[in-house]
């Protein structure tokens, strides 16, 4: 048998990936209809790091991709503080159609998930915890709402969790306590071994 590169493996997995989250993008494009706008995942395909808000805001609903206005410039400031590099990250939010059911929304992030293959979750908020917890994704752990320290979810994916991004950017208070709990991101980025 022979042996392929490691690059050309990485090559086909990431062209694998992107068919795959296209082929999501145009599904869930697909279910919402003209008066309920769609927003999108965005970031690399294959990424380390996957950050998951509870619903799309206003300029995300306007543009169709999460993480758009505020709360994405939030997190790529505080990525470029951590030295992380932003291309290893994929934002989403668990309701991607507005007004949407979380049932209907549920088999949409249990295939990103399947996709991406993170080795980070980070779960945004209450809203989101209650979401991740309530999907099934197979051989999962509960996640608890503790700040301050990663979780096991699966056995190859750690969890973060840490406020809601969103509600955390009008306040100090609230800034700082998602920072607290964000901050981990860096040192747990620095450990992880290149592909």
């Amino acid at each position: 048998m022979p042996v392929v590169p490691k690059d050309e493996l990485f090559e086909k997995y990431l062209q694998k990936a992107i068919t795959e989250i296209n082929d999501l993008g145009h599904e869930i494009a697909a279910a919402g209809d003209t008066p309920r706008a769609v927003v999108l995942g965005s970031g690399h395909p294959l990424a380390d790091m996957m950050l998951l808000k509870y619903d799309p805001k206003p300029s995300e609903l306007q543009e169709g991709v999460a993480f758009f206005g505020r709360s994405g410039q939030a997190i790529l400031k505080s990525l470029q503080r951590l030295r992380v590099d932003p291309m290893a990250i994929y934002g989403t939010n668990c309701l991607k159609i507005a007004g949407e059911e979380e049932a209907e929304a549920r088999p949409y992030l249990l295939r990103e998930l399947h996709i991406v293959q993170p080795r980070l979750l980070v779960v945004m908020g209450e809203r989101v915890l209650g979401f991740v917890n309530e999907l099934g994704f197979p051989l999962s752990e509960r996640l608890e709402p503790t700040l301050g320290g990663l979780q096991r979810f699966t056995a190859t994916i750690e969890a973060l969790y840490c406020p809601d991004i969103d509600a955390s950017l009008d306040e100090q208070a609230a800034k700082t306590a998602f920072w607290k709990a964000f901050k981990l991101v860096g040192p747990w980025w620095a450990e992880q071994p290149p592909y």
